[in-house]
Formats: C-alpha cells, sequence, structure tokens
C-alpha cells in the first residue's frame, strides 16, 4: 500500500520526530533535579546514549516512547509499509535487549521506563526512578566498602 502522505510531508512529519528532550524526557528530569538529583542527560559517550546517567554510581536510565520501542499495550503498527515498519521495530527492541546486556555485563543498574507510566502518574513514576537511585548508590558504596 502506497503512503497517503507526498514524499515532501513524510519527510518534514519523519523530521520533525524528536530523539532527545522530549516531553516525557523533559517532564522525568525537571522533577528529579527539583528533588536534587544531579544526572547527565543523552550521554553519547555511554553505551545506547542512555536518558539519563550517574556515572558515579553505574546508574543508566532509558525513556522508552511506546511506538519505538514497541511497548505491548500501546504500541501500534502503521498500517503502510509494514514489513517495513515491523522490522524496524523489532530491530529496535532487539538492540534494546543488546544495551541492557551490556549494562548487566559491565555491573551497571539499568532501569527503562514506558511513556504510559509517566504519562499516566509522573510523580509516582518519578518516586520510582528515586528509589532505584538509591538502591544503586547504596549497593555501589556497599561494593566499594567490600573492596
Amino acid at each position: 500500500m502506497s503512503d497517503v502522505h507526498s514524499p515532501q510531508v513524510r519527510r518534514k512529519n519523519m523530521k520533525a520526530i524528536k530523539g532527545k528532550d522530549t516531553s516525557i524526557e523533559t517532564n522525568v528530569t525537571k522533577e528529579l533535579w527539583k528533588r536534587g538529583y544531579r544526572f547527565r542527560k543523552n550521554v553519547k559517550d555511554l553505551y545506547g546514549s542512555p536518558d539519563i546517567a550517574i556515572k558515579r554510581y553505574k546508574i543508566v536510565i532509558f525513556l522508552d516512547s511506546c511506538f519505538w520501542h514497541g511497548c505491548e499495550i500501546h504500541g501500534n503498527m502503521p498500517k503502510n509499509n509494514q514489513e517495513f515498519w515491523f522490522h524496524k521495530l523489532q530491530r529496535n527492541k532487539e538492540r534494546d535487549e543488546e544495551v541492557n546486556s551490556y549494562y548487566f555485563n559491565k555491573g551497571w543498574h539499568v532501569l527503562r521506563i514506558w511513556e504510559h507510566d509517566i504519562k499516566s502518574n509522573l510523580l509516582s513514576t518519578v518516586d520510582s526512578i528515586v528509589d532505584f537511585i538509591e538502591d544503586a548508590k547504596e549497593r555501589e558504596q556497599i561494593k566499594k566498602f567490600i573492596r
């Protein structure tokens, strides 16, 4: 089936999709910053460019959109060019697993948060991120103490 948009309109639409500083990322990072947490955003020198990273405590956090990361609840398959989109979204899921494995094997703490969790209850989601950060900090401090 052919695209319902002209190539120029499709190009404009696709160029407008943000890879960083998305609304979900901005909402989460503003709330974390307000609570006193300091971190780096979209860290290019870390594998997979995590949305939030705290290198000191080996913490990486990814904020995954439902469409691009294939959420089972809210992800949808475009009706046009389905074969392309199937492979594209499947590869994104595989890459997420590769990134998770990479960090787990290196002893890092990895957290993935779905877009729908952030949109449905931002404060509760940030509370869970804070709990994750505090647990990871404690584990890293224990590791340093044991050495």
